[in-house]
């Protein structure tokens, strides 16, 4: 199953398809695109930053371009909804559906969300009218699935809300968190204080540090700390790079306080972690 729409002057693109590994790999090739999968019809397992992620059968999981899927089973149980920034920016549209830093760079790890069964029935139905517009060709055909896509990451930012630590946090709050997020971003290899995402919102540190507590019991010191983290992790997957060279790409002035810090977080130097990896690639391939 693969529904495909291509606008051709902009580039926009939006794929509706499942986890058969040929055909999701072939639609991850259109370049930097956003990934939300729905563990629709049971319950899935697969890679995801070199890490495994489960999701139980109806969770839907939101990555970013960023985010590196390894799919190695295929499965009709999940469908995936990719599409690119010229077709949808968050960016640009975050007045209308707030996702962006909340569903998407939202934190150092992507989010998750659970459908009650009255949110299953709602989510099925907008998955049956995107079939349905995908199979409509006419000039109105790339707005209305937009419309459809807006209405998903609206549904999901709902119920993403409702599972905070505070869910009745004022929207001016939530904007906050938002904003940090986003700022966390643009500046984790640069940035590695709390007092300087503080002043770049504005806001005392103590403030800050009160809010991240009511939002998730996470501080933000430890947000900053899994961040930079989860960048080392996939540099020391997925590139040559050596361990001087990641640490000051990630903002250390020494490799050895790079080291000292990725120890502290994860039990294993850097040079461990690598020779782990190396070894569950080697067995996983006998």
């Amino acid at each position: 199953m693969d529904f495909f729409y291509n606008n051709i002057p902009q580039n926009g693109q939006l794929v509706l398809s499942n986890l058969k590994q040929d055909s999701f790999y072939n639609n991850l090739k259109l370049g930097d695109c956003y990934k939300i999968i729905w563990a629709k019809n049971d319950a899935i397992s697969l890679g995801l930053d070199g890490y495994r992620v489960h999701l139980k059968k109806g969770q839907l999981l939101f990555c970013t371009p960023l985010n590196r899927l390894q799919i190695s089973e295929e499965t009709d149980a999940a469908i995936c909804y990719v599409f690119n920034r010229e077709f949808y920016c968050i960016r640009d549209h975050d007045s209308e559906v707030a996702c962006n830093g909340f569903l998407f760079y939202g934190s150092s790890s992507p989010v998750v969300i659970s459908l009650t069964d009255e949110e299953y029935e709602s989510f099925d139905l907008l998955y049956r009218f995107f079939i349905e517009e995908f199979n409509t060709k006419d000039n109105i055909q790339g707005e209305m699935l937009r419309v459809l896509l807006k209405r998903l990451l609206i549904k999901s930012v709902r119920i993403a809300r409702r599972t905070m630590e505070d869910s009745e946090m004022p929207q001016s709050k939530l904007d906050i968190i938002r904003q940090f997020n986003l700022l966390l971003e643009m500046h984790f290899r640069t940035k590695h204080k709390v007092s300087e995402y503080a002043d770049l919102l504005n806001i005392s540190s103590k403030s800050l540090s009160n809010l991240f507590l009511k939002y998730h019991n996470k501080s933000p010191l430890k947000v900053i700390g899994e961040r930079i983290i989860l960048e080392a992790q996939r540099l020391l997957q997925y590139s040559n790079k050596t361990t001087k060279e990641i640490a000051f790409e990630l903002g250390f002035e020494e490799a050895s306080h790079f080291s000292k810090f990725f120890k502290k977080n994860t039990s294993l130097s850097p040079k461990s972690y690598k020779e782990n990896l190396k070894e569950e690639m080697e067995y996983s391939s006998n």
